[in-house]
């Protein structure tokens, strides 16, 4: 039964990890279309004969030629906005958003549509030629065209719509934060991937399971690895982060035997299907990328090129936003189901290093990101989580003190002061 969870609960994950990409949505549209041709066959059976002769082939005809005219031309034009964005937002932002962008599920589903129709217009064009749709059997196809053309409209206006803001920098800062946050909410909700948390040092005796290749650890599938640690009566530890380089034959995995040894190659074998590395980190089971992202884009508008402080300041309050939600996952974490899998929970110091450790020494000269960050620091001061609450607090005295080495006019060291909590003031 356990492994039946366990496989269920990863072919999931798979699917969403698919489901993100476009040629998938894609193929799938295009399948639909030959479906459709097909029903519209099928329907046709039973339509009465006077009224299946109510219309003439032509009207079909038109309408379909139409949508391939059409679509093949609006596609072109698509794509070309597609790579135009893309191809800007990591010139002016960075280069890790755009996979970001590619994801936009807006974007995808119109060309998806759009494809899709002229794969479908293609299809009645054929069928017509070769006689297997008679201009005494059009009527169904005909009101599948039209159901076909409303569709394009109303993806049309969709995509006219999204495209006043598609690529531009609160549009996909926006994108960013509100990635990354339902990267935290999913992870706050299964702590630690479901597994037990490793909050101690790892038991004596273990034997590593060394890296197959160089790579970031860019997923895991906890429910799998837990079913292959169960297969081998083993204990499986994972100290290392998701998002984390390893080199090869470097540990990655840490093994403890329960009963007899296992078969070594075999369970390297297994372990090597639910942990995936890659040259590429992503946001999937990864919200520190989110935050290196989010500030990347606030240290982009800091350099002397953009100069644009208000950006860096909106992308402090959104990474602020986003760490106001976290919680101790060893604190919050209930009765486990992956009880043969130990995972290292996410550490408050890191998080709050790789979303404001770039923008504040890339700001420590400007005085409003400056105090935009102090209020950020003392707010999450407050928060009702230990462990985020003295991470803020050694933060902001380091970025103070920083800033105030940089700023050498008194009344700005003044108003920078004022604005940290006085906790982390100096003396």
């Amino acid at each position: 039964m356990e492994n039946m969870t366990a496989l269920i609960a990863t072919a999931l994950r798979k699917t969403r990890l698919y489901a993100r990409k476009l040629w998938v949505r894609v193929v799938l549209l295009g399948l639909l279309a030959f479906v459709a041709t097909a029903i519209s066959q099928w329907v046709e059976i039973y339509i009465p004969t006077e009224l299946a002769q109510s219309l003439d082939g032509g009207a079909a005809d038109r309408l379909l030629q139409l949508i391939a005219s059409a679509m093949l031309a609006v596609t072109i034009f698509s794509i070309t906005v597609m790579v135009s964005v893309y191809q800007s937002s990591s010139t002016q932002w960075t280069p890790r958003v755009h996979r970001l962008i590619m994801q936009d599920r807006t974007t995808q589903n119109t060309m998806a549509v759009f494809i899709g129709a002229y794969v479908y217009a293609l299809l009645g064009i054929i069928l017509r030629e070769l006689g297997i749709y008679g201009d005494d059997r059009a009527f169904v196809l005909f009101w599948m065209t039209v159901f076909v053309l409303v569709v394009i409209v109303v993806y049309l206006i969709r995509w006219v719509l999204h495209l006043q803001g598609f690529g531009q920098l609160m549009d996909t800062t926006r994108q960013v934060e509100n990635v990354t946050r339902a990267q935290f909410k999913d992870r706050l909700a299964r702590p630690c991937l479901g597994a037990r948390p490793l909050t101690e040092d790892i038991p004596e005796g273990t034997r590593a399971v060394l890296a197959w290749e160089s790579g970031y650890v860019k997923r895991i599938f906890p429910e799998a690895l837990n079913a292959v640690a169960q297969q081998h009566d083993v204990r499986i530890y994972v100290p290392t982060s998701i998002g984390h380089f390893v080199y090869v034959n470097a540990p990655l995995l840490e093994v403890e035997s329960i009963g007899d040894d296992p078969d070594w190659d075999t369970l390297c074998a297994d372990i090597r299907e639910t942990v995936h590395l890659g040259d590429l980190r992503g946001y999937e089971q990864d919200p520190r990328f989110g935050l290196i992202v989010m500030s990347e884009i606030g240290s982009k508008a800091l350099s002397p090129g953009v100069n644009d402080p208000g950006t860096a300041i909106d992308v402090i309050t959104r990474i602020g936003r986003i760490l106001s939600d976290y919680k101790d996952e060893a604190a919050c974490t209930p009765e486990t189901l992956l009880a043969h899998l130990y995972v290292a929970p996410l550490d408050p110091a890191d998080l709050l290093r790789d979303g404001l450790g770039a923008v504040s020494r890339n700001g420590a000269g400007t005085l409003e990101v400056q105090q935009r960050l102090q209020q950020t620091y003392r707010a999450l001061m407050r928060h009702p989580d230990e462990g985020l609450s003295r991470a803020a607090a050694d933060m902001a005295r380091t970025e103070l003190a920083r800033a105030l080495e940089v700023l050498t006019f008194a009344p700005d060291r003044e108003a920078l002061i004022a604005s940290a909590d006085e906790e982390v003031r100096p003396e």
